[in-house]
């Protein structure tokens, strides 16, 4: 063997020394063909090294991917649910995936629920996570711009603003700007329709889209910014979030024009609420008690006052995280209810039950009152396990961190370990449409909300944590959550603190709605899954077909 060694040596000189000649006399061609090349050579060398060079057995298994950086990226940013049900079966409940350079190890099913979003912030970091896509879009020292403690600080200032008083006061509101809609807005325009059989037909996402600003800056915004919803607050939002997608996500500096758009909408629409804070200070408002008025009020523990940017901030936070998870919900509960008659019809009975006033007539929706419709709470529920509007949730890794032996199959040497480094994601999603978990999943059927033993009442018994134990994470006590497989706001100290609001803003413009018009879908199914937005949204065409009941 040492003896053949000095021939093979001369052999790869000599070859080298060829090679080193023809480069040489070859310049061009060589560079035209390490070009085209080079591509393929680097896929060889991905591949190479995920076959041949001896993996860790203390980190998760990795996803085989062919393209290096790219990873899994086109997998999972065509159909994440499929990607990770596909994994899940070759590879267990976590593993590791390719995300544009990025390494992101998943945790699925309850456990991997409770492991990522019942994890020590310390070790899994939301901010570090997504400050990069939303600072820009919020602004500075507020939400992921602070540290964890800060932020809960602000979370519980918000819930100052989201009293039982002032919901009851919303629904009214809430229910006259739909009225509105529906009278003035190009979507409906019902009270046009000469002909009580005449069909209309209206795109869901853009009508829920414009509703549910008008909705939200009624009633947590406030009147100056209800009255100031023009053409040009319309072109800010627009600006703005256009810097609130995946692209923004993943590349978070790059220099185009929507970025730019996105800055200079920010700026202008922070001095916006600045100065309707300074008109207010002056005393030349006369307001009713909403989100600004509530956050004017409150103070840091260090007996700091909030300033005009952070309230600013904290508004437009509002507005856009709100608009975008209510207008998705919305759209998807108004398509099934067009797809399903018999929903529609129970719904509409459960509205004349409960305050059906003779010939068509109703009277007015009750925040109480709404709490306490089966049906529509039902469908509500049955539409959030569907359609989250956010199928991935992910923290960044401080420290490394030892993954449960409950949670997955022990490697070799013990447990395995998420690097620091390293994303984690769970999905609740995956729990959400689990064949192992619920019966039909992919079916819409809001009933299985109304069985007392079924699989719904137990996730939902261990989501809202009817035992009565709740934790304190800095902004009041709540429902932890984390070990359910069904969590349509998130759990543990991220979980959504305006989830009242969003049922009472959902139940109300289902319900207002469904008093006045019938529906249908233009198609014979319900739209599929838009997966290359931020928020899930139902792709096009989405059209729902509608005409004025007729009460004679």
């Amino acid at each position: 063997m040492n003896s053949s060694l000095p021939i093979i040596q001369g052999h790869v000189a000599t070859a080298l020394h060829v090679a080193q000649d023809y480069v040489v006399a070859n310049p061009i061609r060589c560079a035209v063909l390490a070009v085209l090349y080079s591509p393929i050579i680097a896929i060889i060398l991905n591949v190479l090294r995920q076959i041949v060079i001896p993996k860790d057995p203390s980190l998760p298994p990795e996803v085989f991917h062919w393209l290096p950086i790219v990873g899994s990226a086109i997998q999972y940013g065509s159909d994440p649910l499929n990607f990770f049900f596909k994994c899940r079966e070759k590879y267990g409940d976590v593993f590791t995936f390719v995300l544009l350079g990025r390494k992101i190890t998943v945790a699925l099913g309850n456990k991997g629920n409770n492991f990522v979003l019942g994890g020590k912030h310390t070790s899994f970091s939301a901010e570090d996570a997504y400050t990069h896509l939303t600072t820009p879009v919020f602004g500075k020292d507020v939400v992921y711009d602070v540290p964890n403690e800060v932020f809960m600080e602000q979370k519980k200032f918000v819930k100052f603003g989201l009293s039982a008083d002032n919901l009851r006061s919303y629904v009214g509101m809430i229910e006259d700007e739909v009225e509105e809609f529906m009278k003035n807005d190009g979507s409906f325009l019902i009270y046009q329709m000469n002909d009580i059989n005449e069909w209309g037909r209206f795109d869901v996402t853009e009508a829920m889209s414009g509703l549910t600003i008008l909705t939200a800056s009624r009633t947590l915004q406030g009147k100056e910014v209800r009255d100031g919803l023009n053409k040009s607050f319309s072109e800010l939002y627009n600006d703005l979030d256009g810097g609130f997608t995946p692209l923004n996500f993943m590349f978070p500096n790059l220099p185009l024009e929507s970025y730019r758009r996105r800055d200079r909408a920010h700026a202008k629409m922070s001095q916006f609420y600045v100065d309707i804070i300074n008109k207010r200070r002056e005393g030349n408002s006369d307001t009713d008690h909403d989100m600004i008025a509530a956050l004017m009020d409150q103070k840091y523990r260090d007996g700091r006052s909030l300033r005009d940017h952070e309230i600013a901030h904290i508004m437009i936070a509002l507005l856009m995280a709100g608009q975008h998870t209510s207008s998705a919900t919305s759209s998807w509960a108004l398509l099934h209810i067009a797809h399903d008659q018999a929903v529609q019809k129970a719904l509409y009975e459960e509205q004349v039950k409960y305050f059906g006033a003779g010939e068509g007539k109703f009277r007015p929706l009750t925040h109480e009152e709404l709490r306490q419709l089966p049906i529509l709470d039902s469908v509500i529920r049955e539409t959030l396990r569907m359609h989250p509007p956010l199928h991935s949730l992910m923290r960044k890794v401080r420290e490394d961190v030892p993954v449960p032996p409950t949670l997955s199959a022990p490697s070799k040497d013990g447990t395995y370990v998420v690097p620091k480094g390293h994303f984690v994601l769970s999905s609740a999603y995956v729990s959400q449409m689990d064949p192992l978990v619920w019966s039909k999943p992919n079916d819409f059927n809001a009933a299985r909300w109304s069985e007392p033993d079924g699989a719904a009442a137990e996730a939902f018994r261990v989501y809202s944590d009817e035992t009565g134990e709740k934790v304190d994470y800095g902004f009041g006590a709540v429902s932890k959550g984390t070990e359910s497989p069904y969590q349509p706001f998130g759990a543990g100290r991220h979980r959504c603190i305006g989830e009242q609001f969003a049922y009472l803003q959902l139940g109300t413009v289902i319900s207002t709605i469904i008093r006045k018009v019938e529906l249908r879908l233009e198609s014979d199914k319900v739209p599929d899954h838009n997966y290359h937005t931020m928020i899930v949204m139902p792709k096009k065409p989405r059209n729902i077909c509608y005409r004025r009941r007729n009460f004679n």
